[in-house]
C-alpha cells in the first residue's frame, strides 16, 4: 500500500513543492540580503553625490551673492563715506539706507531665502543698531580658513522671524576694492532648513540619520551627533578615499556608515543606518517562508487523499484550466494542460480537445494583437513624420528672409542650430526622450527665432528639476511653441510665450501659454471632441496641424493616462495644458 496513489501524490507533492520551498526559504533571504546591501550602497552613494552637488550649488549661490554685494557701487560708496565722513554723517546714513534697500531686494529675489548682512570691524551691523561683536562666536572665523559657518542664530537680520530661525552662513571679507583695506565681513545667511530638508532625503531607514560634520565630529546643523559618528570621523581621517563605506558596532547593534567628503571646509557627509532596519523585513520574510513551508506540507498530505480518483482529479484540473481561459490567460492554460493526465478514454479525449482549442484561440489572438500593434506603430510614425516637413518649411523661410536681408552671420548661426535640430529630429529610431531633451531642442529653436524676431520675441521656460528625466515622446513642445509664436505675430508686432513643466500629484503637467490671436470656440470644441473619435493620420489639416498631431500622438502612446485642456479667447491668447504620467528614475532605469 505504500505505493498507492495517495502515497505517490504525497511524495510527488512533497518533492515538487515542499522541499523546493524550504530550500528557497533559505536561499532567497540570503540572496535578498546581498542584493539589498549592494543596492543600498549604490543608491546611498548616488544620493550623497547629489547632496554634494546641492551643497556646492548652495555655497556657490552664497558666494556669488556675497561677491555681488562686495563689488556693488552702493557698497563701495558707503564704505568710502563711512571712513571719510563717519557713520553718523547724513551722506553716510543715506548711502546705508540705499544699501539696505539693495540687500532687501537681493533677499526678496533669492529663491532660496538667503539673506545678506554686513558687519564692520567695530562690530556694528547692517540691520541692528548695536555693537555686538563680542557676542558672535562665528566672527572669529572672519579672517580664517573656515568660511562656511555651522548652524546658529543671527540677530543681525532684517526681520524678527529670520532672527529666530537657525542659519548657516558663508563669510566673505569686506574691503575697499580700491585700497584693498579690509573693513569687516559680508555674511550670507542660508536657512538651515534647506540643508536639513536635503539631508532628510538622503536618510535611509526609520532609525537612520544623515549628518554633515567637520574633522572634530561637530554637526553642521544643530544638535549633537552620536558616538558612532564621532568614531567614524576619526577612522575617515586616516583614509585617503574621498567616499566610502564603514561597518561598525556599538552596544551589540551593527551599523552601516556611508561617507563622502564635501568640497567646502573639509566637511564630511555621513549617512548612518542600522542593519536591523535594512534586513528586518528579510528576516521576517524568512520566518514567513518557513511557516508557509509547514502549511504547504500539510496541504500536500490532504491533497494526496482528495485527488485520488482518476476521473475527479483530471476533471478538476480541467476546470482549473478553464478558469485560466475565462480570465483570458491562455498562456497559463496552455502551460497547465499538459499536466492533466487520465486513463479514462472519454476524459482523455475531452482534455485533448480543450488543449487544441486553447492553442488555436491563443494563435488567433496573438496574430490579431501583433497586427494591431503594427498598425498602431505605422500610424504613430506617420503622425511623427508629419511634423518634420512642416517645421522645416517654416525654418527655411526664416533662413531665406535673413539671406535676403544680407545677414550672412545670422544665416550661418541659424544653419548650425538647424543642423543640431535635424540631427535630433531625424533620429526616428529614438521616439522616446526626456523632457530635458525636449527643452534643449526648444532652446535651439528659440535661438533660431531670436535671430529673426530679435527683441520682439520673449520666451520664458521653467522646468522643475524632478521632471527633467521624465520620459516623453519626441516633438511635443516644438509644434505647440511654433504655433504660439506664429499666431502671436499675426495681429501684433511682438510675441510673449511662457512654457512651464512641473510635477502635480503623480502627473507631469506641461503648459504653453501665449498672447496671440487665440482660437475660435468651434475649433477648441472640435479638438476636445477628438478624444472620442478614431485617430486618423490624414485628419490634421489647417492651422491646428501641430496641436492635432501632438494630441493624437500622446493619445496613441499614453492612452487613457493622457489628459489635455485648451483655454483660448479670440484676441487674448491661448493656454494649452498637457498631463502625462510621472515616471521616477528608478522606474525608467
Amino acid at each position: 500500500m505504500f505505493f498507492s496513489l495517495k502515497n505517490r501524490l504525497l511524495l510527488i507533492f512533497t518533492g515538487l513543492l515542499t522541499v523546493p520551498f524550504i530550500i528557497l526559504s533559505i536561499l532567497i533571504p540570503s540572496w535578498l540580503t546581498s542584493i539589498i546591501r549592494e543596492q543600498t550602497q549604490e543608491r546611498t552613494m548616488v544620493m550623497m553625490e547629489q547632496f554634494s552637488f546641492y551643497f556646492q550649488s548652495i555655497a556657490d549661490q552664497a558666494e556669488n551673492l556675497g561677491k555681488q554685494t562686495l563689488i556693488n557701487q552702493t557698497t563701495q560708496a558707503w564704505l568710502k563715506k563711512e571712513k571719510e565722513l563717519g557713520a553718523e554723517h547724513i551722506e553716510t546714513v543715506a548711502l546705508k539706507r540705499e544699501l539696505k534697500a539693495l540687500l532687501s531686494s537681493m533677499i526678496i529675489n533669492n529663491s532660496q531665502g538667503m539673506s545678506v548682512s554686513i558687519i564692520l570691524e567695530d562690530g556694528s551691523g547692517m540691520w541692528v543698531n548695536q555693537e555686538f561683536v563680542n557676542e558672535l562666536d562665528w566672527l572669529d572665523n572672519m579672517y580664517g580658513v573656515d568660511r562656511f559657518i555651522a548652524a546658529h542664530l543671527d540677530v543681525d537680520q532684517p526681520s524678527l522671524e529670520m532672527r529666530e530661525q537657525p542659519v548657516n552662513s558663508y563669510i566673505l571679507p569686506l574691503f575697499d576694492i580700491n585700497t584693498l583695506v579690509t573693513r569687516g565681513v559680508i555674511k550670507v545667511n542660508i536657512p538651515s532648513h534647506l540643508l536639513k530638508d536635503a539631508l532628510d532625503q538622503v536618510t535611509i531607514g526609520e532609525n537612520g540619520g544623515a549628518f554633515v560634520v567637520n574633522g572634530m565630529g561637530e554637526n553642521l546643523l544643530s544638535g549633537k551627533v552620536s558616538s558612532v559618528i564621532q568614531q567614524a570621523v576619526k577612522e575617515i581621517e586616516g583614509r585617503s578615499e574621498k567616499k566610502g563605506f564603514i561597518k561598525t558596532e556599538e552596544n551589540g547593534e551593527a551599523f552601516l556608515l556611508f561617507y563622502q567628503s564635501l568640497p567646502i571646509n573639509e566637511w564630511v557627509l555621513i549617512n548612518q543606518v542600522k542593519e536591523s532596519d535594512l534586513f528586518g523585513q528579510v528576516n521576517q520574510l524568512q520566518r514567513h517562508l518557513f511557516l508557509a513551508s509547514g502549511v504547504l506540507f500539510v496541504i500536500t498530505v490532504i491533497a494526496s487523499y482528495l485527488l485520488s480518483s482518476t476521473i475527479v482529479q483530471p476533471l478538476g484540473q480541467l476546470a482549473k484550466a478553464m478558469k485560466y481561459i475565462e480570465t483570458g490567460d491562455f498562456n497559463g492554460a496552455r502551460e497547465y494542460m499538459p499536466s492533466i493526465k487520465s486513463r479514462n478514454n472519454e476524459v482523455s479525449y475531452l482534455i485533448k480537445v480543450v488543449e487544441r482549442t486553447v492553442t488555436k484561440l491563443k494563435r488567433l489572438i496573438d496574430t490579431e494583437y501583433e497586427a494591431n500593434i503594427r498598425r498602431k506603430d505605422a500610424e504613430y510614425k506617420a503622425l511623427l513624420l508629419q511634423i518634420n516637413p512642416h517645421f522645416l518649411n517654416n525654418t527655411l523661410e526664416i533662413i531665406s528672409g535673413l539671406a535676403a536681408q544680407g545677414k550672412n552671420e545670422e544665416v550661418m548661426n541659424i544653419s548650425s542650430y538647424l543642423g543640431k535640430m535635424l540631427s535630433y529630429s531625424l533620429n526616428t529610431k529614438q521616439t522616446l526622450v526626456t523632457l530635458g531633451d525636449e527643452a534643449n531642442y526648444i532652446s535651439n529653436y528659440r535661438r533660431i527665432l531670436k535671430l529673426r524676431y530679435e527683441e520682439a520675441l520673449k520666451m520664458e521656460m521653467e522646468m522643475a528639476p524632478e521632471v527633467m528625466t521624465n520620459p516623453i515622446i519626441k516633438f511635443v513642445l516644438q509644434p505647440l511653441v511654433e504655433n504660439a509664436v506664429k499666431y502671436s505675430f499675426i495681429d501684433d508686432n511682438e510675441a510673449t510665450i511662457y512654457i512651464e513643466m512641473k510635477k502635480s500629484n503623480e502627473n507631469v503637467v506641461i503648459t504653453i501659454k501665449d498672447k496671440g490671436t487665440g482660437m475660435k470656440p468651434e475649433l477648441v470644441e472640435q479638438l476636445k471632441q477628438k478624444e472620442h473619435e478614431p485617430v486618423s493620420v490624414l485628419d490634421s489639416q489647417g492651422k491646428s496641424i501641430g496641436l492635432r498631431n501632438v494630441i493624437e500622438r500622446l493619445k496613441i502612446y499614453y492612452g487613457s493616462h493622457f489628459q489635455f485642456e485648451i483655454e483660448s479667447q479670440l484676441g487674448n491668447g491661448t493656454k494649452i495644458t498637457l498631463s502625462i504620467p510621472f515616471t521616477r528614475e528608478e522606474e525608467t532605469g
